[in-house]
Protein backbone atom coordinates (compact mmCIF):
# COMPACT_ATOMS: atom_id res chain seq x y z
CA UNK A 1 0.00 0.00 0.00
CA UNK A 2 1.42 3.40 -0.98
CA UNK A 3 1.74 6.20 1.61
CA UNK A 4 -0.87 8.26 -0.26
CA UNK A 5 -3.31 5.33 -0.30
CA UNK A 6 -2.78 4.76 3.43
CA UNK A 7 -3.31 8.45 4.15
CA UNK A 8 -6.53 8.48 2.11
CA UNK A 9 -8.00 5.69 4.25
CA UNK A 10 -6.72 7.20 7.51
CA UNK A 11 -8.29 10.55 6.59
CA UNK A 12 -11.72 8.87 6.61
CA UNK A 13 -11.32 7.43 10.13
CA UNK A 14 -12.61 10.50 12.02
CA UNK A 15 -15.87 10.36 10.04
CA UNK A 16 -16.65 6.83 11.22
CA UNK A 17 -18.85 6.16 14.25
CA UNK A 18 -18.33 2.64 15.61
CA UNK A 19 -20.52 0.84 18.15
CA UNK A 20 -18.78 -1.76 20.34
CA UNK A 21 -21.05 -4.32 22.03
CA UNK A 22 -19.80 -6.83 24.59
CA UNK A 23 -18.03 -7.61 27.83
CA UNK A 24 -16.25 -4.57 29.25
CA UNK A 25 -13.50 -4.92 31.86
CA UNK A 26 -11.07 -2.86 33.86
CA UNK A 27 -7.40 -3.71 33.34
CA UNK A 28 -5.41 -3.03 36.51
CA UNK A 29 -1.61 -3.05 36.32
CA UNK A 30 0.78 -3.19 39.27
CA UNK A 31 4.29 -2.30 38.10
CA UNK A 32 7.37 -3.17 40.12
CA UNK A 33 10.76 -4.80 40.37
CA UNK A 34 12.08 -8.11 41.68
CA UNK A 35 15.26 -8.24 43.74
CA UNK A 36 14.77 -11.38 45.81
CA UNK A 37 12.88 -14.66 46.21
CA UNK A 38 10.36 -14.99 49.02
CA UNK A 39 11.58 -16.96 52.08
CA UNK A 40 8.00 -18.29 52.43
CA UNK A 41 7.76 -19.97 49.01
CA UNK A 42 9.82 -20.22 45.79
CA UNK A 43 8.19 -17.13 44.27
CA UNK A 44 9.59 -13.67 43.43
CA UNK A 45 8.88 -10.77 45.75
CA UNK A 46 7.65 -7.86 43.62
CA UNK A 47 8.19 -4.41 45.06
CA UNK A 48 5.36 -2.32 43.61
CA UNK A 49 6.44 1.11 42.37
CA UNK A 50 3.26 2.27 40.62
CA UNK A 51 -0.17 1.18 39.45
CA UNK A 52 -2.36 2.08 36.50
CA UNK A 53 -5.81 1.39 35.09
CA UNK A 54 -6.92 0.94 31.47
CA UNK A 55 -10.17 -0.03 29.73
CA UNK A 56 -10.11 -3.77 29.02
CA UNK A 57 -12.01 -6.37 27.02
CA UNK A 58 -14.60 -4.76 24.73
CA UNK A 59 -13.67 -1.41 26.28
CA UNK A 60 -10.11 -1.88 25.01
CA UNK A 61 -11.50 -2.32 21.49
CA UNK A 62 -13.30 1.00 21.97
CA UNK A 63 -10.06 2.58 23.24
CA UNK A 64 -8.18 1.32 20.16
CA UNK A 65 -10.82 2.75 17.84
CA UNK A 66 -10.66 6.10 19.61
CA UNK A 67 -6.85 6.17 19.37
CA UNK A 68 -7.20 5.77 15.59
CA UNK A 69 -9.51 8.78 15.46
CA UNK A 70 -12.98 7.23 15.21
CA UNK A 71 -16.07 8.26 17.12
CA UNK A 72 -16.95 5.37 19.46
CA UNK A 73 -20.00 4.27 21.42
CA UNK A 74 -19.94 1.53 24.05
CA UNK A 75 -22.74 -0.91 24.87
CA UNK A 76 -22.28 -3.25 27.83
CA UNK A 77 -22.75 -3.84 31.55
CA UNK A 78 -20.91 -2.59 34.64
CA UNK A 79 -21.20 -3.57 38.28
CA UNK A 80 -22.38 -1.11 40.93
CA UNK A 81 -18.87 -0.68 42.31
CA UNK A 82 -15.72 1.43 42.32
CA UNK A 83 -14.23 -0.48 39.37
CA UNK A 84 -17.30 0.30 37.27
CA UNK A 85 -17.08 3.99 38.11
CA UNK A 86 -13.35 3.96 37.32
CA UNK A 87 -13.94 2.30 33.95
CA UNK A 88 -16.71 4.71 32.98
CA UNK A 89 -14.52 7.68 33.97
CA UNK A 90 -11.60 6.37 31.89
CA UNK A 91 -13.81 5.96 28.83
CA UNK A 92 -15.38 9.39 29.32
CA UNK A 93 -11.90 10.95 29.55
CA UNK A 94 -10.99 9.39 26.21
CA UNK A 95 -14.08 10.76 24.50
CA UNK A 96 -15.91 7.42 24.25
CA UNK A 97 -19.70 7.61 24.58
CA UNK A 98 -20.74 5.60 27.68
CA UNK A 99 -24.51 6.20 27.55
CA UNK A 100 -24.89 2.50 26.66
CA UNK A 101 -23.12 1.18 29.77
CA UNK A 102 -25.84 -0.18 32.04
CA UNK A 103 -25.34 -0.99 35.72
CA UNK A 104 -26.18 -4.47 37.04
CA UNK A 105 -26.03 -4.47 40.86
CA UNK A 106 -26.02 -8.29 40.93
CA UNK A 107 -22.54 -8.64 39.40
CA UNK A 108 -19.14 -7.03 39.95
CA UNK A 109 -17.34 -5.18 37.18
CA UNK A 110 -14.79 -7.61 35.73
CA UNK A 111 -11.27 -6.61 36.80
CA UNK A 112 -8.07 -8.21 35.53
CA UNK A 113 -5.05 -7.38 37.66
CA UNK A 114 -1.61 -8.00 36.19
CA UNK A 115 1.63 -7.73 38.14
CA UNK A 116 4.47 -6.70 35.84
CA UNK A 117 8.14 -6.66 36.85
CA UNK A 118 11.01 -5.71 34.53
CA UNK A 119 8.65 -5.61 31.50
CA UNK A 120 7.40 -9.16 32.16
CA UNK A 121 4.04 -10.27 33.48
CA UNK A 122 4.55 -12.23 36.71
CA UNK A 123 0.95 -13.21 37.45
CA UNK A 124 -2.62 -12.21 36.63
CA UNK A 125 -5.66 -12.53 38.86
CA UNK A 126 -9.27 -11.92 37.82
CA UNK A 127 -12.27 -10.68 39.75
CA UNK A 128 -15.44 -11.58 37.89
CA UNK A 129 -18.77 -13.35 37.99
CA UNK A 130 -19.80 -14.51 34.51
CA UNK A 131 -23.58 -14.82 34.26
CA UNK A 132 -26.30 -14.33 31.68
CA UNK A 133 -28.11 -11.01 31.68
CA UNK A 134 -31.60 -10.82 33.11
CA UNK A 135 -34.32 -10.57 30.43
CA UNK A 136 -35.02 -7.00 31.59
CA UNK A 137 -31.40 -5.90 31.22
CA UNK A 138 -31.02 -7.65 27.86
CA UNK A 139 -34.14 -5.78 26.70
CA UNK A 140 -32.63 -2.46 27.80
CA UNK A 141 -29.44 -3.17 25.85
CA UNK A 142 -31.39 -4.11 22.73
CA UNK A 143 -33.56 -0.98 22.94
CA UNK A 144 -30.48 1.25 23.29
CA UNK A 145 -28.79 -0.60 20.43
CA UNK A 146 -31.78 -0.10 18.13
CA UNK A 147 -31.92 3.62 18.95
CA UNK A 148 -28.17 4.06 18.36
CA UNK A 149 -27.83 1.97 15.20
CA UNK A 150 -28.93 4.56 12.60
CA UNK A 151 -25.99 6.82 13.51
CA UNK A 152 -23.17 4.25 13.38
CA UNK A 153 -21.04 2.99 10.47
CA UNK A 154 -20.14 -0.39 11.97
CA UNK A 155 -20.84 -2.69 14.91
CA UNK A 156 -18.23 -4.84 16.65
CA UNK A 157 -19.41 -7.77 18.79
CA UNK A 158 -16.81 -8.57 21.47
CA UNK A 159 -17.49 -11.77 23.39
CA UNK A 160 -15.30 -12.51 26.40
CA UNK A 161 -17.71 -15.12 27.80
CA UNK A 162 -18.80 -12.94 30.74
CA UNK A 163 -22.50 -13.06 29.88
CA UNK A 164 -23.39 -9.94 27.92
CA UNK A 165 -23.66 -11.58 24.51
CA UNK A 166 -26.16 -14.42 24.30
CA UNK A 167 -27.14 -16.14 21.06
CA UNK A 168 -30.58 -14.53 21.03
CA UNK A 169 -29.23 -11.03 21.69
CA UNK A 170 -26.49 -11.43 19.05
CA UNK A 171 -29.02 -12.69 16.49
CA UNK A 172 -31.42 -9.80 17.14
CA UNK A 173 -28.66 -7.19 16.98
CA UNK A 174 -27.05 -8.62 13.86
CA UNK A 175 -30.40 -8.86 12.08
CA UNK A 176 -31.03 -5.16 12.74
CA UNK A 177 -27.52 -4.21 11.58
CA UNK A 178 -27.79 -6.20 8.33
CA UNK A 179 -31.15 -4.64 7.60
CA UNK A 180 -29.51 -1.22 7.76
CA UNK A 181 -26.46 -2.33 5.72
CA UNK A 182 -23.93 -1.78 8.52
CA UNK A 183 -20.44 -3.28 8.61
CA UNK A 184 -20.47 -6.01 11.29
CA UNK A 185 -17.51 -7.74 12.90
CA UNK A 186 -16.92 -10.21 15.72
CA UNK A 187 -14.07 -11.61 17.76
CA UNK A 188 -15.19 -15.12 18.82
CA UNK A 189 -14.40 -16.77 22.14
CA UNK A 190 -13.24 -20.39 22.27
CA UNK A 191 -14.93 -20.93 25.66
CA UNK A 192 -18.31 -19.56 24.55
CA UNK A 193 -18.95 -20.47 20.94
CA UNK A 194 -21.78 -18.40 19.54
CA UNK A 195 -23.14 -19.01 16.05
CA UNK A 196 -22.00 -16.19 13.79
CA UNK A 197 -23.62 -15.92 10.37
CA UNK A 198 -22.94 -13.60 7.45
CA UNK A 199 -20.93 -10.93 9.25
CA UNK A 200 -18.61 -8.60 7.34
CA UNK A 201 -15.57 -9.85 9.26
CA UNK A 202 -14.63 -12.38 11.94
CA UNK A 203 -11.17 -12.40 13.54
CA UNK A 204 -10.39 -15.60 15.49
CA UNK A 205 -6.86 -16.49 16.52
CA UNK A 206 -5.51 -19.90 15.51
CA UNK A 207 -6.79 -21.72 18.61
CA UNK A 208 -10.24 -20.12 18.36
CA UNK A 209 -10.44 -21.01 14.67
CA UNK A 210 -9.60 -24.69 15.24
CA UNK A 211 -12.05 -24.88 18.16
CA UNK A 212 -14.86 -23.28 16.15
CA UNK A 213 -14.16 -25.64 13.24
CA UNK A 214 -14.42 -28.63 15.60
CA UNK A 215 -10.91 -29.85 14.83
CA UNK A 216 -8.05 -30.67 17.23
CA UNK A 217 -5.40 -27.97 17.42
CA UNK A 218 -2.41 -28.49 15.12
CA UNK A 219 0.88 -26.65 15.55
CA UNK A 220 1.59 -24.19 12.71
CA UNK A 221 3.63 -25.09 9.65
CA UNK A 222 6.49 -22.81 8.62
CA UNK A 223 4.75 -21.84 5.36
CA UNK A 224 1.27 -20.52 6.14
CA UNK A 225 -0.06 -21.12 2.62
CA UNK A 226 1.05 -24.77 2.87
CA UNK A 227 -0.37 -25.25 6.35
CA UNK A 228 -2.95 -27.88 5.35
CA UNK A 229 -4.66 -27.96 8.76
CA UNK A 230 -5.10 -24.18 8.81
CA UNK A 231 -6.33 -24.06 5.21
CA UNK A 232 -8.89 -26.74 6.01
CA UNK A 233 -10.07 -24.80 9.07
CA UNK A 234 -10.44 -21.67 6.96
CA UNK A 235 -12.65 -23.45 4.44
CA UNK A 236 -14.78 -25.04 7.18
CA UNK A 237 -15.39 -21.67 8.85
CA UNK A 238 -16.20 -19.95 5.55
CA UNK A 239 -18.98 -22.51 5.07
CA UNK A 240 -20.09 -22.49 8.71
CA UNK A 241 -20.09 -18.73 9.37
CA UNK A 242 -20.43 -17.39 5.80
CA UNK A 243 -18.52 -14.18 6.56
CA UNK A 244 -17.41 -11.81 3.84
CA UNK A 245 -13.95 -11.90 5.44
CA UNK A 246 -12.36 -14.38 7.83
CA UNK A 247 -9.07 -13.09 9.24
CA UNK A 248 -7.22 -15.69 11.32
CA UNK A 249 -4.47 -14.16 13.45
CA UNK A 250 -1.37 -16.33 13.74
CA UNK A 251 0.98 -14.58 16.19
CA UNK A 252 4.55 -14.63 14.89
CA UNK A 253 3.29 -16.02 11.56
CA UNK A 254 1.15 -12.94 10.90
CA UNK A 255 -2.39 -13.40 9.58
CA UNK A 256 -4.29 -15.28 6.91
CA UNK A 257 -7.31 -13.78 5.17
CA UNK A 258 -9.94 -16.22 3.84
CA UNK A 259 -12.76 -15.20 1.49
CA UNK A 260 -15.18 -17.34 -0.47
CA UNK A 261 -14.10 -17.61 -4.10
CA UNK A 262 -10.63 -16.18 -3.46
CA UNK A 263 -7.26 -17.71 -2.66
CA UNK A 264 -6.13 -17.44 1.01
CA UNK A 265 -3.98 -14.34 1.48
CA UNK A 266 -1.06 -14.53 3.92
CA UNK A 267 0.12 -11.32 5.61
CA UNK A 268 3.49 -11.82 7.36
CA UNK A 269 3.99 -10.18 10.73
CA UNK A 270 5.71 -6.79 10.84
CA UNK A 271 6.31 -6.79 14.62
CA UNK A 272 9.90 -5.77 15.34
CA UNK A 273 9.92 -6.66 19.04
CA UNK A 274 7.30 -8.49 21.10
CA UNK A 275 7.00 -7.37 24.71
CA UNK A 276 3.35 -8.13 25.43
CA UNK A 277 0.64 -9.72 23.26
CA UNK A 278 -2.24 -8.93 25.67
CA UNK A 279 -4.88 -6.91 23.84
CA UNK A 280 -3.37 -7.40 20.37
CA UNK A 281 -6.56 -9.11 19.16
CA UNK A 282 -8.54 -6.04 20.24
CA UNK A 283 -6.27 -3.86 18.12
CA UNK A 284 -6.71 -6.16 15.12
CA UNK A 285 -10.52 -6.12 15.11
CA UNK A 286 -10.65 -2.39 15.85
CA UNK A 287 -8.33 -1.48 12.96
CA UNK A 288 -9.81 -3.97 10.51
CA UNK A 289 -13.40 -2.88 11.15
CA UNK A 290 -12.59 0.82 11.07
CA UNK A 291 -10.70 0.43 7.78
CA UNK A 292 -13.57 -1.56 6.24
CA UNK A 293 -16.08 1.05 7.42
CA UNK A 294 -13.86 3.73 5.83
CA UNK A 295 -14.09 1.93 2.48
CA UNK A 296 -10.79 0.02 2.40
CA UNK A 297 -10.79 -3.30 0.48
CA UNK A 298 -10.35 -6.36 2.70
CA UNK A 299 -6.66 -6.96 1.89
CA UNK A 300 -5.71 -3.35 2.66
CA UNK A 301 -7.79 -3.37 5.86
CA UNK A 302 -6.07 -6.59 6.95
CA UNK A 303 -2.64 -5.14 6.20
CA UNK A 304 -3.45 -2.09 8.31
CA UNK A 305 -4.63 -4.26 11.21
CA UNK A 306 -1.42 -6.31 10.94
CA UNK A 307 0.71 -3.17 11.22
CA UNK A 308 -1.35 -1.86 14.14
CA UNK A 309 -0.91 -5.19 15.96
CA UNK A 310 2.82 -5.01 15.29
CA UNK A 311 2.91 -1.63 17.02
CA UNK A 312 0.99 -2.66 20.16
CA UNK A 313 2.89 -5.90 20.86
CA UNK A 314 6.02 -3.77 21.07
CA UNK A 315 4.55 -2.04 24.14
CA UNK A 316 4.01 -3.41 27.65
CA UNK A 317 0.41 -3.75 28.81
CA UNK A 318 -2.80 -3.37 26.83
CA UNK A 319 -1.88 -0.64 24.35
CA UNK A 320 -3.17 1.27 21.34
CA UNK A 321 -1.83 2.40 17.98
CA UNK A 322 -2.15 5.96 16.69
CA UNK A 323 -2.43 6.98 13.01
CA UNK A 324 1.11 8.38 13.26
CA UNK A 325 2.46 5.06 14.55
CA UNK A 326 0.60 3.22 11.77
CA UNK A 327 2.17 5.47 9.14
CA UNK A 328 5.62 4.98 10.69
CA UNK A 329 5.18 1.19 10.65
CA UNK A 330 4.27 1.20 6.95
CA UNK A 331 7.21 3.47 6.18
CA UNK A 332 9.61 1.07 7.92
CA UNK A 333 8.43 -1.90 5.89
CA UNK A 334 8.26 -0.27 2.44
Amino acid sequence: MTPSRLQKILSRFPRQNILVVGDVMLDHFLWGKVSRISPEAPVPVVEITRESYFPGGAANVARNLRALGAKVQMLGVLGHDHAGSELRALLDQQGINTDGLFVDPTRPTTVKTRIVAHHQQVVRFDKERPAALSPELAGQLLAHYEATLPDVSAVIFEDYAKGVLSQSLLDAMHRLARRRGKVTAADPNARHLLRYRQLTAITPNRLEAFTAAGLPFVEPAADVLRDEALLRVGQILLKKWQPANLLVTLGEHGMCLFRTGAQPHHIPTVAQEVFDVSGAGDTVIATLTLALAAGAPAVEAAEMSNHAAGVVVGKVGTATCSPEELRASFNRSH
